[in-house]
């Protein structure tokens, strides 16, 4: 045989080839630009190459916006959904400078958006944010995104555990120095505290729970993983079969992330969510290594996880928040305002600040339902916060539909969305509150497109748009989903109407809330 012939010999196959969006992150992390931000913003933004200005900026929570070519839009980290006064203020003033184009949004993730700025507005604003305590690092692509917990933590009369220290602590430890710079996708984290903190649409989310060996220790945590929605494949989370005590849950996530790093695929990115490789993996081996890597990272000195069934102590589908509702700290109530559809101009934000110091102790809490709350209200001033003119759009008690009414951008901002999401929710919801009366609050969940970031699958009622055809054309129109639940038998809603045009959405829905949730037609339009 020929000494060069190898045509026999086993070879090694050739590793499959990233993705072109993991190639761009493995030339260059976008945590790297911050100090050129400055450098990037005399270039001009049309200068930029395609992957710093479409993926890096994420990684300093920093969005191109294709249907608004050269303003960009800044997402915080809010863990926890807390902001003080003085922050919001900074905040106001940056959505101010923009002018016309300025507003900012509340979103699913008790953070904040501000939109309208401009690329030179970074370095002075990312400055800015800095000195009161504020962060937009890594809160955009594929990152752990804003941690979310108990919007009520510390003042709830039915808390089970405090969130916020715990939600702190993870953040901190993600986004020290050999916390995750690169994930194989976006990646969600939230710790519940209360008997309603559904969390299951989260990739890790930490449930209260007992000791699984002894009732009389403190509450800990079970592990749920793999809850995600995208346009392919939408799941609520699993158990893991894991207890931990508070103090292990930051070591726990850094230990998870690292293998998710380390493990999850990078070559389909429609199959990168954590739940895929779960799947892969299969529940126990899985399990098994991200225990092992904990042990690694923590010690093995220090405890080990439990074995654990799952049960937790969440069992109802989360309040609203809404309304003025005493506190547990004696003589004191927190005041929830409804924002309709998340949005705030800067004077809003300028005002709840002053409502938060005025009336509060300075501080606001930001819900998933893109609400605000001011708190620790003494009993005595809550005559004189309930006279405040913003109060008369920022409602106490909203309408049946507006109470838990959550949107997403739709297609002002977004150029994934099918269709403008927060005003055409808006519109239909104030239509059928003058049409019906409704005997208890329904949610409803609206999304622009298949991504599904204004979560529909979680709504009673969820709305995605689409398109569809009436008299020959095509027109914008709405998927209709039905049967969402996030009680204590958690389930997502599934398909009803497949293309609702939206001149006969409303309609529509008047008939299924009469049928299916005991709507009254009103005799009279209110």
């Amino acid at each position: 045989m020929n000494s060069t012939d190898t045509s026999n010999e086993l070879t090694t196959p050739p590793a499959p080839s990233l993705s072109k969006v993991e190639q761009a992150k493995a030339e260059l992390c976008g945590l790297d630009l911050e100090p050129r931000l400055a450098e990037l913003a005399a270039a001009g933004w049309d200068n930029l190459d395609e992957a710093t200005l479409t993926i890096r900026l994420k990684w300093l929570g920093i969005f191109f916006r294709p249907v608004t070519p050269g303003r960009f839009m800044v997402r915080l980290r809010l863990p926890n959904g807390v902001i003080r006064s003085d922050q919001l203020e900074v905040l106001a003033d940056a959505v101010d400078r923009c002018g016309e184009h300025g507003s900012a949004d509340i979103t699913t993730r008790q953070n904040l958006q501000l939109r309208g700025l401009l690329l030179e507005d970074m370095p002075p604003l990312l400055a800015a944010m800095e000195r009161v305590g504020l962060t937009s690092r890594q809160s955009g692509h594929d990152n752990p995104r804003n941690i979310t917990g108990n919007p009520l933590a510390g003042l709830d009369p039915e808390e089970l555990i405090d969130t916020r220290p715990l939600v702190e602590a993870i953040q901190t430890r993600l986004l020290a120095d050999g916390g995750p710079r690169n994930l194989p996708r976006k990646f969600n984290v939230a710790v519940g505290g209360a008997p309603d903190s559904f969390l299951l649409h989260n990739d890790l989310a930490f449930l209260p729970a007992p000791h699984p060996q002894d009732p009389a220790a403190p509450l800990g945590f079970t592990v749920m993983v793999g809850g995600f929605f995208s346009a392919q494949r939408n799941e609520l989370a699993v158990p893991l079969g894991l207890w931990l005590r508070p103090d292990q849950l930051p070591a726990f996530t850094l230990a998870l992330l690292r293998h998710y790093d380390a493990h999850g695929n990078r070559v389909q990115r429609n199959k990168s969510r954590l739940m895929y490789l779960i799947d892969g993996l299969g529940l126990e081996a899985y399990r098994a290594a991200v225990v092992a890597g904990y042990r690694k990272l923590a010690g093995e000195s220090a405890p080990a996880p439990l074995p654990h069934d799952g049960r937790h102590l969440v069992v109802r589908a989360p309040r609203d928040g809404l309304g003025l509702q005493a506190q547990k700290q004696a003589g004191f109530h927190w005041a929830g305002l409804h924002v309709p559809m998340g949005r705030l101009d800067a004077e809003q934000m300028l005002e709840l600040a002053r409502l938060a110091r005025d009336y509060g102790s300075g501080e606001l809490r930001f819900t998933e339902a893109q609400n605000v709350l001011i708190v620790n209200v003494p009993n005595h001033r809550l005559g004189a916060l309930q006279a405040e003119p913003l109060l008369e759009w920022f409602r106490l008690e909203p309408g049946p539909l507006q109470a838990e009414a959550v949107s997403c951008t739709g297609s002002r901002y977004c150029s994934f969305a099918l269709i403008p999401t927060k005003s055409t929710a808006q519109a239909v919801i104030d239509d059928l509150e003058r049409r019906l009366e409704l005997p208890q609050a329904v949610r409803t969940h609206w999304t622009g497109c298949p991504n599904a970031c204004g979560q529909p699958y979680m709504g009673q009622i969820g709305l995605m748009g689409a398109k569809a055809r009436q008299e020959g054309l095509m027109v914008e129109a709405a998927k209709i989903f039905l049967g969402g639940s996030m009680g204590q038998e958690p389930r997502l809603a599934e398909l009803h109407e497949k293309g609702v045009p939206l001149s006969a959405l409303s309609d529509v829905l008047e008939a299924l809330l009469v049928e299916r949730f005991g709507a009254r037609r009103r005799t009279t339009l209110a």
